[in-house]
Order: C-alpha cells, then sequence, then structure tokens
C-alpha cells in the first residue's frame, strides 16, 4: 500500500523541523565558543593603592617635609582659629598690624626659636613613625613593640602640637588687643570684614 499524500506532507514538514532545530543547536555552540565570556567585574581599588611605595608608609613626601621644615600642619587650629595670632603670619602682615620695632624683633626671635623646637621635635617623631614601619615591613613585631613604639609617636605628637600652640600663646602677648583684632581681619577670620583693621588715630 503506498503512502498518501498527507503522509509524505507530515513526513516532510516532521523531517524539516528536525532539520532546523538541529542547526539552531549547532550555531548556537558555536557562537558560544566564539563569543568571550563576559570579564568578571573586579573589586574597587583600596584608597592607599600605591603608598606602599612610601619610605614611610603611614606619613606622604608633604607630611615628611613638614615635619624637616616644622611647618605648622594644622597642629595650632585651635589657637590661630580662636584669635591666637601666630609667629609666621604675624611678621607676614607686619606692615598692616604696624608693629613696632620692639615688637617685630621679639616676634622675629619667637619664630627663630619655635622653628628650631619644632625642628627637633619633627625629627624625633620621623624617626619613631619610621622605626613602626620597619617593624611592621620586618614580620617581626608583636603586640608589646605596637605598644612601646605608638606610646612614643603620641607623646613626640603631643609634644609638637603643645609646641605650635604654646608658641600662638606668646605671641599673643607681644600683641595689642587692637593688633589681635586687625589681625582676624586680616586673616578672614572677622565676620565683620569691611571695618578698618586699625585706628587712623
Amino acid at each position: 500500500m503506498k503512502p498518501s499524500t498527507a503522509t509524505k506532507l507530515i513526513a516532510y514538514c516532521a523531517l524539516t523541523a528536525w532539520a532546523a532545530a538541529s542547526f539552531a543547536q549547532h550555531s548556537g555552540h558555536a557562537q558560544d565558543s566564539a563569543t568571550p565570556a563576559p570579564a568578571r567585574a573586579s573589586a574597587p581599588a583600596s584608597p592607599y593603592a600605591g603608598e606602599q611605595t612610601r619610605s614611610i608608609k603611614s606619613l606622604s613626601a608633604s607630611d615628611i617635609t613638614g615635619l624637616q621644615t616644622g611647618a605648622g600642619m594644622a597642629y595650632a587650629k585651635a589657637a590661630e582659629l580662636n584669635g591666637y595670632p601666630g609667629p609666621s603670619h604675624v611678621l607676614e602682615l607686619a606692615t598692616q598690624l604696624r608693629l613696632d620695632g620692639e615688637q617685630h624683633s621679639a616676634t622675629k626671635k619667637l619664630m627663630a626659636q619655635h622653628k628650631s623646637r619644632a625642628r627637633t621635635l619633627g625629627a624625633q617623631l620621623l624617626e619613631a613613625e619610621r622605626s613602626l614601619d620597619k617593624a611592621f615591613a620586618s614580620k617581626q613585631i608583636d603586640a608589646q613593640r605596637v605598644e612601646d613604639l605608638t606610646r612614643q609617636i603620641g607623646t613626640l605628637q603631643a609634644r609638637l602640637r603643645a609646641e605650635h600652640l604654646q608658641t600662638h600663646l606668646a605671641q599673643t602677648a607681644l600683641l595689642s588687643p587692637q593688633q589681635i583684632a586687625s589681625y582676624q581681619n586680616l586673616r578672614g577670620y572677622d565676620q565683620t570684614a569691611g571695618k578698618e583693621p586699625l585706628s587712623t588715630q
């Protein structure tokens, strides 16, 4: 018995569908193998990245320079922003503040003495920070060593900050109330800006 035309048509359609499915599957595998998998998202870099090359890991180049030169490094902000001038800026504003000869000489002397002490303390603090860094780099540090080194560093930081703050106290004692008010104005701390810094009388 010969197959009917309908039977032939059904068989043809089935064969065609099978071929199409087989081609699609093969094509999909080929595409998968040709297309690289998306790269895995990388973790964000640490904000400390690059600092591992510092000579003293906890200090930047500007920190080191500041300690070596006796710079202010914001140690005296509590004094400066509460109405206690510092010698460096007083000397910069000597003309506007109308320093007399005695005040000018005393301020220069104060500044020189302060810088000498600040540089000495800064050098000691740098050495203490370097010792802490080396102790960790050597992988030979323990809890007691951490305690000893950080106590030393903390003491030096306190002494250095006190040196800056006490210098502002000493400088303030050399100025008149009028000069202190003028300093506040000139430095931009006085919210009533626009007034004449010093009386012309």
